[in-house]
Formats: structure tokens, C-alpha cells, sequence
């Protein structure tokens, strides 16, 4: 169970790198790609954000989380330069592909063919 002090940075961070992923992602992923934040993890000392990007318009989804660790340093930067008025310490980023909705879509389908069945 997460603190609430663990949950008000997960959603600030959620909400920046929203923006943050907004202005920068055009410029990184090179695609008509849709990366949406889904999701803010914090660790329970505030060391560590992990982020869970959903992504769609994309056949191969881990190429647009690879792409994210490779700006790493540039994103955090854009990050830090929203946050740094509202906490102590940066939290070190983390990117990891949020595959819900996609998992959803496939039950919903497996669904309709029994329906039709």
C-alpha cells in the first residue's frame, strides 16, 4: 500500500511527464506515435519513479520504451525543470510499457467471437 505522500508525487510526476512526453515526444519517436502516462509508482523513499507509458499507432511498442531510455537524460531534465519547485529530492526515472488497454482489446475480441459462436 502505497503513503499518501508516495501517491501526491506519483500523480505530479504523472502530470508533468505528461507534458513533458507532449512537447518532447514528436521530436523523439520519429512516428505518428500516441504515448500516453498511465501511471506513477513511486518507491516508498521517493527514489525512484517508475513510469508506465501506454502506447498505440505503434506495431512494435517496446522500440518507443527503448527510445524513451535513450533520452532518458533529456526527459528527466524537462521533468526536473517542472517538478523542482515541488520536491526535495528528483526521483531517478524508469520506463516500462503499460500493456492494460491492449490486454483489454484481446479479451474483448475473445468475447466477440464467442458471442457470435
Amino acid at each position: 500500500m502505497e503513503s499518501k505522500r508516495q501517491l501526491q508525487v506519483g500523480e505530479l510526476i504523472r502530470r508533468n511527464m505528461s507534458v513533458v512526453l507532449q512537447a518532447e515526444g514528436p521530436y523523439i519517436f520519429d512516428q505518428e506515435a500516441l504515448v500516453t502516462v498511465t501511471n506513477v509508482r513511486m518507491s516508498p523513499d521517493l527514489s525512484l519513479a517508475k513510469i508506465y507509458l501506454s502506447v498505440y499507432n505503434v506495431d512494435d511498442k517496446n522500440s518507443i520504451i527503448m527510445m524513451c531510455d535513450q533520452h532518458h537524460h533529456g526527459l528527466k531534465q524537462s521533468l526536473v525543470h517542472r517538478i523542482r519547485k515541488h520536491v526535495r529530492r528528483i526521483p531517478n526515472i524508469e520506463f516500462y510499457l503499460d500493456d492494460t488497454l491492449d490486454e483489454m482489446e484481446r479479451i474483448d475480441s475473445l468475447f466477440d467471437k464467442l458471442k457470435k459462436k
